[in-house]
């Protein structure tokens, strides 16, 4: 199993609002977030209730360029979001952010997991392939970036209604 995690604090913002952002996608609002870097996010399929819609991501993270299909398997208002990357079928690869509000903001942590534990671990080096260090260190730097600028953009929005 491959694990790349980022734990960060954010100022100035609520799980929820994090939340509301991310479980109503639209392409334009997305790239508004991080101009150039963050180019479609939206539903494919959206179930009221969150659990089972499949959204599709595309974005570049570092060098990389990712555009991936996923199903929420996962909610919880404020507190948490888990997709499951999908190719025709799940794949064993899950992204969850967790969040958890305090005094000054948001506790957030970044997780993506990859791969199968138990005996399935021996494919854990064809996950490698994409999910390098390289990889890893970028992903760290993107979470890192995102999110407060996602916090600066929700905040301008509030100021302009």
């Amino acid at each position: 199993m491959i694990t790349i995690q980022s734990k960060m604090n954010v100022d100035g913002i609520s799980g929820m609002e994090i939340f509301n952002f991310l479980m109503n996608p639209t392409d334009h609002a997305y790239q508004n977030w991080w101009p150039g870097t963050h180019l479609e996010f939206h539903y494919l399929y959206r179930n009221l209730n969150h659990v089972g819609s499949i959204v599709y991501m595309d974005e570049q993270i570092g060098k990389y360029r990712v555009k991936m299909a996923a199903v929420v398997v996962e909610v919880e208002p404020g507190g948490k979001i888990v997709w499951q990357v999908r190719k025709g079928i799940r794949l064993p690869i899950r992204l969850t952010l967790e969040l958890t509000d305090n005094t000054t903001g948001v506790a957030l942590v970044h997780t993506i997991h990859a791969g199968i534990k138990g005996i399935g671990a021996i494919l854990d080096p064809f996950f490698r392939i994409y999910f390098s260090n390289g990889f890893a260190r970028a992903m760290d730097e993107h979470a890192r970036s995102e999110f407060p600028l996602l916090r600066d953009m929700l905040s301008f929005a509030k100021l302009a209604a």
